[in-house]
């Protein structure tokens, strides 16, 4: 966090001010949806940062329609926006649209979930890999032996590969031996909680409720899996991971029904994102610290680095950073056994 503020500081300090209101950036910000909660605080803090830069932003939600999303990038292009900052429903056919926007001098930048097949001039995300390392470790090291159930993400998100990589990487060892058994692979429909519940539901028919680490892929699709564990009085004692720290996956946690979420401080990447967009709109170098491959070449990355969070380090980490409230967090939680802050 100290350094992506750092890097903030000196941009304003180089950039900041009167340089950036005589020539007013507009950016188009293109949502693949914000009925999550996740997206609606990235949408607040980029567009908040941006506008202290002196920029401008159109925001656009396509409600997970490809052919909506594309439309709206058109229509951003064709309101004179001097950047692109794309979080993709589909990262293939949302890479369609960089040869187009680089026709028109328009620089693209993938947020979270990478844009495929495409000469895509930067990408910021959490790194996926580790997400999906960070998950499956924190598993493994409560239940070194068992059946595991493989909840993925959106099969058209890359992101969800990217996190299923890393969850393998940690797992496959513990598969060779003999350890974990999987008993199940499915991926919910852009990751679903309903659909996450349904496919839960399904697996525990068919194992007689013989799982115990469900391997969920974010907070949305951990939702899912505990209510479908809730029905069969499993809830809490069957291990489930997640992602994003949304508040109702935090409640979970400390009411001990979901075992750990991954805590991906959205006040880091939504404020990078912004310092990016506006450098990259005045053609100004930006500094990365790797790469990721989006199979037409290696992209330039700016990796930030997820925290795990349970019980024991959720104060200190979403409630500490203002990401959550403590009352909010604890609220299904009798009062006498809130955590003491100063």
């Amino acid at each position: 966090m100290k350094k992506v503020f750092l890097v903030f500081l000196v941009f304003l300090l180089t950039f900041g001010g009167t340089v950036l209101a005589k020539d007013e950036v507009l950016i188009g910000l293109s949502v693949a949806n914000l009925q999550l909660e996740r997206w609606q605080k990235d949408r607040d803090i980029f567009v908040d940062t941006a506008e202290k830069l002196g920029a401008k932003v159109i925001v656009q939600s396509a409600n997970n329609d490809d052919l909506l999303q594309v439309s709206q990038v058109e229509n951003m292009m064709n309101q004179g926006a001097d950047v692109l900052v794309i979080i993709a429903h589909d990262g293939y056919i949302m890479g369609s649209v960089v040869e187009e926007a680089h026709a028109n001098g328009i620089p693209v930048i993938a947020y979270d979930r990478l844009l495929m097949e495409c000469d895509l001039d930067y990408y910021i995300t959490f790194d996926p890999i580790r997400i999906g390392e960070i998950q499956a470790q924190y598993l493994v090291d409560k239940k070194p032996k068992g059946n595991y159930f493989l909840l993925g993400g959106s099969p058209t998100d890359m992101n969800a590969h990217f996190v299923r990589e890393g969850q393998m990487k940690v797992l496959q060892p513990y598969i060779d031996s003999g350890a974990i058994e999987i008993v199940g692979d499915q991926w919910a429909k852009d990751w679903s909680a309903q659909e996450a519940m349904k496919i839960v539901e399904n697996a525990l028919t068919a194992t007689q409720n013989q799982i115990d680490a469900i391997v969920a892929s974010n907070d949305s699709t951990a939702g899912g899996a505990v209510e479908a564990l809730k029905e069969q009085g499993l809830a809490g004692k069957v291990l489930v991971s997640g992602q994003d720290a949304d508040l109702v996956a935090c409640q979970r946690v400390v009411e001990g029904t979901q075992t750990v979420t991954v805590y991906k401080p959205i006040k880091d990447i939504a404020t990078m994102a912004a310092i990016m967009a506006v450098s990259a709109a005045k053609d100004i170098h930006i500094p990365t610290n790797g790469t990721i491959n989006n199979e037409y070449k290696e992209v330039s990355t700016f990796f930030l680095e997820p925290i795990p969070v349970d019980k024991t380090n959720i104060v200190e980490t979403v409630v500490k950073d203002g990401f959550h409230k403590l009352e909010d967090v604890y609220k299904n939680v009798p009062r006498s056994q809130w955590p003491k802050v100063d």
